[in-house]
């Protein structure tokens, strides 16, 4: 389901002693959270913060905020996690964010009377995602690739999937 708010990442330090702060990024990589110039601290966007740099270093990100300026300003947002406007992020046509993925009813693409299941996770396995879809108590993953994946629709909530053989069999 789309979300006003995303979770992109944690604070998990401080670098240096001007209160820039290391984050662990939530996304695919430290280089996407230097393109926002806000950052949120709750999933409502009620307390925003002004990003006056980021910038990658090795796997984390080192951000730093225009009120935060001294090591221990930076030390006392250990832990809080940061998230981002879902507006302020722009996808390529076809890719959606994980949050968003999550909660998603699995159909059939061409029997929208069989339901799969909800995806209630994603993993990353290098060539390409896999969904996990849970009915019943029971998880089946899916390679999401697009002779599987046939539609997404995260505004209502909605993908439509093609299985391969086999990943549903005990369903029917």
């Amino acid at each position: 389901m789309k979300k006003d708010f995303l979770e992109v990442g944690e604070i998990v330090g401080t670098h240096g002693v001007r209160g820039e702060m290391r984050v662990n990024p939530w996304c695919d990589s430290p280089a996407f959270l230097k393109k926002f110039k806000k950052l949120y601290l709750d999933e409502k966007g009620t307390k925003s913060l002004d990003v006056k740099g980021a910038r990658e270093h090795g796997n984390v990100a080192l951000v730093t905020i225009d009120t935060i300026d001294t090591v221990e300003k930076a030390q006392a947002m250990r832990g809080k996690v940061l998230y981002i406007k879902r507006d302020d992020a722009k996808l390529q046509k076809g890719h959606y964010f994980i949050a968003e993925l999550i909660d998603c009813t699995a159909y059939d693409a061409d029997d929208e009377s069989i339901v799969y299941g909800i995806i209630t996770d994603v993993s990353m396995t290098g060539a390409n995602d896999v969904w996990h879809i849970e009915k019943e108590g029971k998880e089946y993953l899916i390679p999401a690739i697009k002779d599987v994946v046939i539609d997404v629709d995260v505004e209502t909530g909605v993908v439509k999937i093609r299985p391969m053989k086999g990943i549903f069999d005990d369903e029917n």
